[in-house]
């Protein structure tokens, strides 16, 4: 589970560190400015945990009004659920409901491929292009193809992996 931290904006107040929803929840009804008021807005920082969280943070715009879904996301989505959020909010700008969202539901083709030219590689080996013939294989320009690629597709890294996508 990331650790999180709770900054305030008022410089009267210290911030503090949680792991979940509730441990927010607790400690900022306990958190008081110096005179004794309890502090309203914190800008939330990510601390620790693992990458594909902290990206999925960025993406999540994490907040005070954020928090429970980032949370239950961290928990209860696989890895490739996260990157396809990823992809499809942080780089291809779609809008979520932080309380009510299924990566599934975001058009997302994701590749686990380092560049455009395996991308090429597979689709030809798939048969997307047609049968070709055995002996006219070694004419195949995947350098061409993987230019033509580049056009629908795009090349990323989320936590360390190369990915290759195409959003609607």
């Amino acid at each position: 589970m990331p650790q999180l931290h709770a900054q305030p904006y008022d410089l009267d107040a210290n911030g503090f560190y949680f792991e979940s929803t509730e441990d927010y929840a607790n400690k900022a009804k306990m958190n008081r400015k110096a005179f004794g008021e309890v502090v309203e807005e914190y800008e939330i920082q990510f601390i620790d945990g693992e990458d594909i969280d902290l990206a999925l943070a960025k993406a999540w715009g994490v907040n005070q009004a954020s928090i429970g879904g980032y949370f239950k996301a961290c928990d209860e989505w696989e890895d490739y659920q996260k990157k396809i959020f990823i992809i499809a909010v942080g780089e291809a700008g779609h809008s979520f409901d932080p309380e009510d969202v299924y990566p599934e539901e975001f058009g997302v083709d994701l590749y686990h491929l380092d560049n455009m030219k395996e991308l090429a590689e597979q689709m030809v080996e798939e048969g997307l292009f047609g049968d070709i013939p055995e002996q006219l294989e070694r004419y195949i320009d995947l350098d061409a193809i993987a230019c033509d690629l580049s056009h629908d597709y795009t090349e990323t890294e989320i936590a360390g992996e190369m990915l290759i996508y195409r959003a609607d």
